[in-house]
């Protein structure tokens, strides 16, 4: 192999021209490139045409845009036939995050991406620099960032160790570290991570999900772009130092992980430093502020060899950078290394040349280094010199945009079955119990009370909700971004991959069902979604099946919603010696409230109120928190229906902005006696009647999770016009809040299958976590 690679200066030229195909392979896998035979083969016929061979630089730089996580070359052809279109004059901007309208004068940007691989194999830093750099992706629109999601997702807790496969760390040393990656990163930085999710299933073993999300708030006439405007714009390098870390992250992100992963691949992960990325952020703002910016992207993905090049192809030029002109933190890198690293906290502002002074004075200011590297050009090439040389000169069409494919697919296997007979168990209280103190029910306080989910004073509807000492969950967290104005946005995370391993397709439609089911819960209806779509391996026709699966489901739901899909991410090769995750669609939802001051919360209010459950249930337990306390395989995962869903939506909304519905919760895991017992342990008791819900036996009444169900406490001076806006729409009136108790009875002889004290309910609750986490 040596005789290939023939130094030129500064770098190596590579003989691709003379390499027949397992050379070819070879060049790719020696190199850590992840790029197939036919993707080299068509760098060779580019190389060919020019009678040249590339330069390592050359290469390295085609292997991180044409990466899955750079270019979605596997996921490119079914995003545009399922999701893009869908509802897209509602969308403002599609770049490194989203942009929608929040008001008259400002725009909220959303951000969703995946830190699966990084994560895996290091936790702590795999999950901080997941939280720094959906930050950028923020920060580079020109917004101010005032929110972070993180949708995270882990073995079992109680795998045993010895049967875990060599290489793979233990699901609870992943969630520990994981959480304090985010904690240590989003405290200190000083943006309040509010809502999330945390998951637990056996599939996800070998590869845990980090998914991370961001939420700004822009004056619209400081809206940026990730274009450069006029060439001769210049390029301003600003942040940290380019290091060695992170160099072929998104090429490793790009492969399953094995049991070498962390050996050969530890140093693919970032270094994060939020005490720089905080003064970056004020530097980068000011700037927009004064109107000094032309573009902004962050660097991310590839560094600067997909940056640079993106942000002038974007805007119709091309580029030239000068390598030598980086800040390095080591010394003796090489003009790839400097090209491809992942350092953190980096950031590229594209400026007018008369503007340049200004701009390197505010970041002085703020003591954050900042260096012209380069500038926009007419021709479109990205050309790349070191120390004089050119190292580096790529027609940027074909860095760009030269991979999509259509993979092969096929249906995934039928997993979902009949609902079986069986006998119902005879104490409903210990079911409930052991529902309640499950890992996939319990509280998540011992990950929320380590988050500074208050920070800035903007979270007016926290994650948690009810008296001190007793909080049950929210159904989404609620920030109010601007001073002047009780508009707000609430902001959900949801997916359940027991449904979602059953039936792709209808497991999707339940994540959608659940997000909007959520934001309506607390008065606000749904405005955006973003997904993060985790799957295993594209080239496995079954897994690209779960896929296009999902892509149907987003497509069939969000299109009758008229709800767009502002932003998202596709994390692929998410398999690992234990095998590939469950598909996992992570939706995010985004819905505008009109004032945050009424806004519903969980927790039951007042005696004498009536309780009403909104919604119809049905036998369709596949995947329930139940049937997985019976260990009962198998089921029907349960479906959803749009139009009953928007329609739920609207009237859901109403009642609560209207104030009639005082205190609501959406039916999730755990089914009715789950959603009732959060509702009892953080605020009053409840004595309840399951006689009126028609059809199923008593079991099915309290743990199915059917779709499309809320829980609302209702105003008892107000009960008339609740039925009023609920007519033609399916509710029960099964009792009302009284005492410390929750009581539910069924059948003719008023039979009482549940009478628990709300501490008893609380404790049960909230201790699995602490125990199992210490």
């Amino acid at each position: 192999m040596n005789d290939l690679f023939v130094k030129d200066g500064y770098v190596y030229r590579i003989d691709v021209l003379n390499a027949d195909d397992t050379t070819l392979l070879e060049i790719s896998r020696s190199m850590g490139l992840a790029l197939n035979l036919q993707e080299m083969k068509k760098i060779q016929e580019y190389y060919r045409k020019r009678n040249r061979n590339p330069t390592d630089l050359e290469l390295e730089a085609l292997a991180q845009s044409w990466s899955e996580h750079c270019c979605y070359k596997s996921s490119k052809y079914y995003l545009k036939q399922y999701v893009y279109n869908i509802a897209k004059e509602k969308v403002v901007a599609r770049e490194d995050a989203g942009v929608m309208p929040f008001d008259d004068d400002h725009y909220y940007i959303v951000a969703l991406e995946s830190h699966n691989h990084p994560s895996a194999i290091e936790p702590y830093g795999g999950a901080a620099t997941g939280i720094g750099g959906i930050l950028r992706d923020v920060l580079c629109m020109g917004a101010q960032p005032v929110a972070l999601i993180d949708p995270l997702f882990f073995g079992r807790l109680d795998t045993p160790y010895e049967m875990l496969p060599r290489g793979v760390k233990h699901p609870r040393y992943l969630c520990r570290r994981v959480v304090e990656g985010i904690r240590d990163y989003g405290n200190r930085v000083g943006i309040p991570t509010v809502a999330g999710e945390v998951y637990f299933h056996k599939s996800y073993t070998g590869n845990c999900l980090v998914n991370v999300g961001c939420v700004g708030i822009v004056k619209k006439d400081k809206l940026v772009h990730s274009s450069v405007k006029h060439a001769g714009d210049v390029y301003i390098y600003a942040g940290g130092k380019t290091g060695r870390d992170g160099i072929h992250g998104v090429t490793f992100a790009s492969e399953e992980l094995s049991e070498e992963s962390e050996e050969k691949s530890i140093t693919a992960v970032q270094l994060g430093d939020p005490i720089t990325k905080e003064p970056l952020i004020h530097a980068c703002l000011e700037c927009n502020e004064k109107g000094l910016v032309e573009g902004m992207k962050d660097m991310g993905g590839g560094g600067l060899s997909c940056v640079c090049g993106e942000i002038a192809y974007e805007g119709g030029f091309g580029a030239e950078v000068h390598l030598d002109k980086i800040p390095l933190r080591e010394e003796g890198m090489k003009p790839w290394e400097i090209w491809v690293s992942e350092s953190q906290e980096r950031m590229l502002l594209a400026v007018k040349e008369e503007n340049v002074e200004k701009v390197l004075a505010i970041f002085e200011k703020w003591d954050v280094e900042a260096v012209p590297i380069g500038k926009a050009i007419e021709e479109l090439f990205i050309r790349i010199y070191y120390k004089g040389q050119m190292v580096g000169n790529i027609e940027l069409l074909f860095q760009v945009g030269a991979v999509e494919y259509e993979r092969e697919w096929v249906p995934p296997p039928v997993m979902e079955c009949d609902d079986p007979s069986f006998d119902m168990p005879d104490n409903m209280e210990n079911v409930l119990l052991s529902i309640l103190s499950s890992h996939n029910v319990c509280s998540r306080e011992w990950v929320v009370r380590q988050y500074d989910f208050e920070v800035r004073g903007a979270t007016p509807l926290k994650p948690m909700h009810g008296a001190m000492g007793m909080q049950g969950p929210a159904d989404a967290a609620v920030v109010k971004p601007l001073e002047n104005s009780f508009r707000g946005l609430a902001i959900t995370a949801d997916v359940n991959p027991y449904y979602t391993v059953l039936n792709p397709y209808w497991g999707t439609c339940a994540a959608i069902d659940e997000a909007c089911r959520n934001l309506a819960a607390v008065g606000a209806r749904i405005d955006t979604f973003v997904d993060c779509l985790n799957f295993g391996n594209p080239e496995k026709p079954e897994r690209m099946g779960e896929f296009v699966e999902s892509m149907r489901a987003l497509h069939d739901m969000a299109s009758v919603l008229e709800i767009p899909f502002t932003s998202g991410n596709v994390s692929f090769y998410n398999e690992s010696v234990t095998g590939g995750v469950a598909p996992t669609p992570t939706i995010m939802g985004v819905g505008i409230v009109e004032d945050v001051r009424r806004c519903a919360t969980t927790n039951f209010k007042h005696d004498g109120n009536p309780v009403y459950l909104i919604g119809e249930t049905k036998r369709e337990m596949g995947g329930s928190e139940y049937y997985q306390h019976l260990g009962i395989e198998g089921g029907m995962v349960p479906r959803s229906d749009v139009q009953v869903l928007k329609d739920g939506i609207e009237r859901v909304t109403a009642g609560i902005t209207g104030g009639t519905i005082v205190s609501c919760h959406d039916v999730s895991n755990g089914g009715l006696a789950a959603c009732l017992a959060e509702m009892v342990m953080g605020g009053r008791g409840a004595e309840l009647c399951l006689y009126g819900i028609p059809g199923i036996r008593t079991d099915i009444k309290l743990f199915s999770e059917s779709n499309t169900r809320w829980v609302a406490e209702v105003e008892k001076d107000t009960e008339k016009e609740f039925v009023q806006l609920f007519e033609g729409f399916p509710v029960y009136r099964i009792g009302y809040v009284k005492g410390e108790h929750l009581i539910i009875y069924d059948g003719e002889d008023m039979h009482t299958y549940i009478d628990i004290p709300r501490e008893k309910l609380y404790e049960t609750w909230n201790d699995t976590l602490w125990r199992e986490m210490g």
